[in-house]
């Protein structure tokens, strides 16, 4: 009898584990990040798109005039080669551990700097990239549906922005029910067609309308003070325009993935594609935007646009169904964390009440805050440098040199402590000027004030 209890006690233990392993492996199953890996390439190459080509692309423009040719010209093309290389560096690390994948950011930077140190660096960041970006597309979301009302019907009584905000966010009520990313791919793959449209809407139009009279392309601000405000202010637009680092594992945590064929290729493969589209969108938008209107270009081209009326109702209307998809890519990580937190910390059984109950509480939150502060201009270049930049140029290479330990003065070692160096700077610079110019204080209204205009 002495020795059976160990054997009992050791068969009590085993039972235990197995029953956790079920257990988790049934919550991983109904979370939306890890729940379905049947994606395809081409599904990372929407995703992508839409993660990235966003309500940014409209401020290049004015980001431009705040730059001026040479350094704008060079900061667009800078940031575009450095976040190929800091993307290519995430898709890498996705499975750089043998039989792990990092499906979250969250886990790679556990992976790079510690189980809790990990925590406490990633997700508040990616929180504030995610949620903000949320409340920014509900700002958009709503302005652009205002603009094409008012464009479509100039003579109608005035609606407040409000309302349009709170019709957007009726959208997201809907859709955010949606259980994985899986399933939110056609609604990506529309949002990714319409990036392209109302970006090619915009430059073209621009063309159309030809050369403004008395064009200027010198710095706006009267001061040497506002000037250089309004550069490092330009610099967290532009952080903001290229901020889609911060759902690329949860993408790649889609594609199915072996050890003959793991999940970098496709992923790799829809990357390209997506940053060759997104380099369609911005370069022509940002140029043609600053040569046709100079540093008289509103903080959302499309405002300086006002003819021909239905083609501006047009591009608005994109910009409403890409905003939506959108939303739909930088929210789908928050209800993962919540979910998580829910059903792994806090034991909560996972059900459908319960994602229903959170992800319209999440929709609620975003829609009251962006009513509240119904900014464009101010949060972009805020938020850009405080948290987009970040994430997306220097924090993949601190991680890569902590997992991948490349050798010392190597072309990867000096590559990575470059971006880790422009990054920091562009982060640090443009989040504690921004708030500080007049000239951005008054801009960040000029798309209210102009949307209260008829055509």
């Amino acid at each position: 009898m002495g020795t059976q209890a160990p054997t009992d006690q050791n068969n009590y233990s085993r039972t235990n584990n197995e029953q956790e392993i079920a257990r988790q492996k049934a919550i991983d199953d109904w979370l939306p990040i890890t729940s379905s890996r049947k994606a395809k390439w081409w599904y990372s190459a929407f995703h992508n798109v839409t993660a990235m080509v966003g309500a940014g692309v409209l401020s290049l423009p004015y980001a431009m005039s705040e730059l001026g040719w040479g350094p704008g010209v060079a900061v667009l093309v800078l940031s575009w080669i450095v976040t190929v290389y800091t993307l290519w560096q995430m898709v890498e690390m996705h499975e750089i551990v043998p039989g792990k994948r990092f499906d979250r950011y969250h886990e790679l930077g556990q992976c790079a700097f510690g189980e809790k140190l990990g925590l406490y660096i990633v997700v508040p960041q990616q929180l504030v990239v995610e949620v903000a970006v949320n409340i920014i597309y509900m700002v958009t979301g709503g302005q652009s549906l205002k603009k094409f009302h008012d464009t479509v019907c100039p003579s109608c009584k005035q609606i407040k922005l409000t309302y349009f905000i709170m019709i957007f966010a009726s959208v997201h009520f809907v859709l955010s029910h949606l259980p994985n990313f899986d399933s939110i791919s056609g609604v990506s793959l529309a949002a990714a067609v319409m990036s392209l449209s109302y970006s090619t809407i915009a430059w073209g139009a621009s063309i159309d309308k030809g050369v403004q009279k008395d064009v200027e392309y010198g710095y706006k601000a009267k001061s040497t003070a506002g000037t250089v405000f309004n550069f490092l202010s330009a610099l967290g637009d532009v952080a903001f325009a290229y901020a889609g680092h911060n759902v690329v594992l949860e993408i790649q945590a889609t594609i199915p993935s072996t050890p003959e064929k793991p999940s970098k290729g496709p992923m790799w493969k829809g990357v390209i594609v997506a940053y060759i589209i997104i380099a369609l969108c911005y370069f022509p938008v940002a140029l043609v935007g600053y040569y046709i209107f100079g540093n008289n270009v509103s903080d959302n081209i499309l405002i300086s646009l006002e003819k021909p009326a239905w083609l501006i109702a047009m591009a608005n209307m994109f910009v409403v169904i890409h905003v939506i998809g959108g939303y739909q890519i930088y929210a789908m990580p928050v209800f993962d964390m919540i979910e998580t937190l829910l059903v792994k910390k806090l034991r909560f059984p996972p059900s459908t009440m319960l994602r229903f109950v959170v992800r319209n509480l999440y929709v609620a939150c975003t829609m009251f805050v962006g009513i509240t502060f119904p900014f464009f201009g101010g949060l972009l270049g805020f938020f850009g440098g405080f948290a987009f930049a970040p994430t997306t140029y220097f924090l993949p290479c601190i991680m890569w040199l902590l997992i991948c330990k490349p050798r010392k003065y190597s072309l990867s070692w000096w590559t990575n402590w470059v971006c880790i160096v422009l990054g920091i700077e562009n982060a640090s610079d443009a989040s504690a000027n921004h708030q500080g110019s007049p000239e951005n204080m008054s801009s960040s209204s000029v798309e209210l004030s102009l949307d209260d205009t008829s055509n």
